[in-house]
């Protein structure tokens, strides 16, 4: 098989949106856990703190994601550069490290999706019991 330089270059594009969207997620998440941080300052509520292990587990994951996937970048450039330099195995088995490390940052986004779901599960079980009162 051989690996033209524009195969690795269809990465680019994905790359950046896939870090827009990371980014996007990270901010949001990082201005939640201030906002719980004083919350629970205030109220010392034990919810909050749930709450904020369920962030601080998916921030670890955003910061996976977004490692993984700069290394999928800098893999593909690698690859493109022993394209460039006529080394086309090289460059194919690079380019293969670079697809497995987006599918790890891709994993990690599902994972990261998944567990967002229990956050909003927290704050529903706390109206739902505070209803039932």
């Amino acid at each position: 098989m051989t690996l033209e330089i524009s195969t690795p270059a269809l990465l680019f594009p994905a790359v950046s949106l896939l870090f827009l969207s990371y980014t996007n997620r990270f901010l949001h998440l990082a201005a939640l856990v201030r906002k719980l941080h004083g919350d629970w300052l205030n109220n010392h509520d034990n919810s909050l703190m749930v709450q904020i292990e369920n962030l601080k587990s998916r921030l670890v994951l955003i910061r996976w994601m977004q490692l993984l996937g700069a290394l999928s970048l800098l893999l593909c450039m690698v690859s493109m550069l022993a394209i460039l330099m006529q080394y086309p195995q090289p460059a194919l088995w690079i380019f293969f490290a670079a697809v497995l490390l987006m599918a790890g940052s891709l994993a990690a986004l599902v994972r990261e999706v998944l567990i967002s779901g229990g956050a909003l599960k927290i704050l529903l079980e706390q109206v739902e019991d505070r209803a039932n009162q």
